[in-house]
């Protein structure tokens, strides 16, 4: 006999009829929505630790470095001519001071 043979005066009708949206979900569960949340703190885990001095780039390809912190924006010296500009913190995609220091 084979398994869904055995299986079938166990499983109600109305759930093998569901079952594969059901496992469809979990693989888009697995496949994209955890995934997405592990990145989504790893980018909150980085805004935190943000402090002056941190060279950082923004999601417009600005890159500078930290002057000062507030609550939910931080100014920036920009090269060549330390221009300070003011940017919000969900608009910094990356620290760059740590893999400099790593090299």
């Amino acid at each position: 006999m084979t398994f869904t043979l055995l299986l079938a005066p166990v499983i109600p009708p109305g759930l093998v009829t569901f079952l594969p949206f059901l496992l469809i979900i979990l693989v888009f569960y697995v496949m994209l929505v955890r995934p997405n949340q592990k990145k989504q703190k790893q980018w909150q885990e980085m805004l935190s630790s943000l402090k002056p001095g941190d060279r950082i780039t923004t999601t417009g390809g600005m890159r500078g470095t930290i002057i000062s912190l507030k609550e939910d924006a931080v100014q920036l010296r920009v090269p060549p001519d330390g221009i300070k500009l003011e940017v919000i913190k969900s608009a910094i995609a990356s620290v760059t001071t740590n893999q400099e220091e790593a090299k």
